[in-house]
């Protein structure tokens, strides 16, 4: 049956494309992390607004990636893409132009609004795309490598453009990748609408919009104020009621945003959740070892992206091997429980790093231990995350699996940013400041960080032993005919 589909004979190309627009959305996660000390120098604006051009990209297109996965399949995957696409390029022309700490935040939250647009529609369309497993298992460890190291392809990407050329240059970069990505888009997808539109789900997409921005607000705010800010504590508390609503409305909604049954799957469920604490661990571990290789070893910003290279290969083989030899035979859950388990090993190891660590036996076996396990998260997670879902609710499958990436990624960067912040004044509290002093409670803080990361990881490791299935889904074997329209 899978000569119905329309895309079936390009598929590869299509995979090729999407690959690409994945790149754009994950690369923008972190490429300007490493370029934000120079725009900072250049807009002249504070310490506490700089994490702000990180955080209004994450708050953006986390609290929007369920509306964007409604719409690409409302108004058809190919259309959404497209629009995604270009919009977010143009955006990023204008942050590469921004002239002030204003302009540039604007264009990062709008570069987060098309992100949510691009993001569910380039992976549901590799969800209907890829309907044989054995191909599906292929396209799934190609897009989760992707996936897993885009964070460090993008402070790679960053730190080689910051310096060769200008700060700019990171924003500017995406007109290259959108420019192709659209013509691609173009030239081999066909934009397939349903035939009857059902409503939007105006309360559904309030709710949750709300309630994932006060979430990641309130995250942010305690980052730069504290945990006891007023501000914080109401953003926080707001999110709780917020989230419980959305669940009530999609309950009762004739065409809820997002289908509870999408959730009430257990792999799938057991997907979102692994990807949320996983990206949680993750991006925190980025931060805080970016800022040990700068500030510590001394490293450029490009040989600080190249140090993360090893991981970035290891994450690439290993995502690629697992769903194609290990998940057809094992299934999802020891491969995801074991990845967890890596990254809570490789956490626990960083929680040893001093003032002179080397990165040879510190931070490289770390890197290459964190490789495979995200390998081992990411490729079997994504696939299962979207696995079995009717063609109509492909977008937001895929949608709630970037959520939990998007999410997760930057409650983990406010709450370990947070948490080093404590550890660091709480180790020089009461103390005459030195240098020497600084520089171990700066560590002291990181370490802090990296402990913290280890038991998320640990936890994800329990929570993915119980939430998965035994054995390999069955939905590998039913998606074909289901997707093949």
């Amino acid at each position: 049956m899978t000569h119905q589909n329309p895309h079936h004979e390009r598929r590869w190309l299509i995979l090729a494309l999407l690959g690409i627009a994945q790149l754009m959305v994950v690369l923008d996660a972190t490429i300007v992390n490493i370029a934000l000390p120079s725009a900072q120098k250049s807009l002249h604006f504070s310490n506490d607004d700089r994490q702000w051009i990180v955080t209004a990209y994450s708050l953006a297109f986390g609290s929007m990636l369920l509306l964007g996965g409604k719409i690409s399949d409302l108004f058809g995957r190919k259309r959404a893409l497209i629009i995604g696409l270009s919009g977010f390029a143009i955006v990023s022309a204008i942050g590469g132009a921004a002239q002030s700490f204003l302009m540039l935040a604007s264009a990062r939250a709008l570069q987060g609004l098309f992100g949510a647009l691009l993001a569910p529609a380039a992976l549901s369309l590799l969800t209907t795309t890829f309907t044989d497993p054995a191909e599906r298992g292929k396209a799934f460890g190609v897009f989760g490598a992707i996936a897993g190291s885009g964070a460090s392809i993008g402070l790679l990407l960053g730190g080689t453009l910051t310096q060769l050329l200008d700060w700019r240059a990171v924003m500017y970069v995406n007109l290259v990748l959108a420019a192709v990505a659209v013509s691609g888009a173009v030239v081999l997808l066909r934009n397939e609408v349903p035939d009857e539109k059902p409503k939007l789900d105006l309360p559904g997409v309030l709710s949750v919009s709300a309630g994932l921005f006060a979430l990641v607000f309130g995250l942010s705010h305690a980052q730069t104020t504290s945990w006891n800010n007023p501000l914080t504590i109401a953003t926080l508390v707001a999110s709780v009621p917020l989230l419980a609503l959305f669940v009530r409305i999609e309950r009762r909604a004739d065409h809820p945003l997002l289908p509870l049954r999408v959730l009430a799957e257990r792999n799938r469920s057991g997907s979102y959740i692994s990807i949320g604490l996983a990206a949680i661990s993750m991006f925190g571990a980025f931060l805080f070892l970016t800022y040990y290789m700068q500030q510590n070893l001394g490293y450029s910003p490009v040989l600080t992206g190249v140090a993360f290279l090893p991981m970035t290969l290891t994450v690439m083989a290993s995502a690629t091997i697992v769903n194609t030899t290990l998940a057809p035979r094992f299934g999802p859950r020891p491969l995801v429980t074991l990845g967890m388990a890596l990254g809570a090993g490789a956490m626990l190891y960083l929680t040893g790093l001093g003032i002179n660590s080397s990165y040879a036996t510190s931070v490289l076996p770390t890197l290459l231990l964190m490789g495979v396990g995200l390998g081992l998260v990411f490729a079997p997670a994504m696939n299962t995350g979207t696995l079995g879902v009717e063609p109509h609710d492909a977008g937001v499958a895929s949608a709630t699996v970037n959520t939990s990436q998007q999410i997760g990624g930057a409650i983990g960067t406010a709450l370990l940013s947070t948490l080093a912040t404590s550890a660091t004044n709480s180790y020089l509290a009461g103390a005459r400041p030195s240098a020497a002093l600084i520089a171990h409670a700066t560590v002291h803080g990181y370490t802090t960080a990296f402990a913290w990361s280890a038991a998320i990881f640990a936890a994800g490791a329990i929570l993915a032993a119980v939430a998965f299935r035994r054995g390999t889904p069955q939905g590998a074997a039913v998606a074909e005919p289901v997707l093949a329209h």
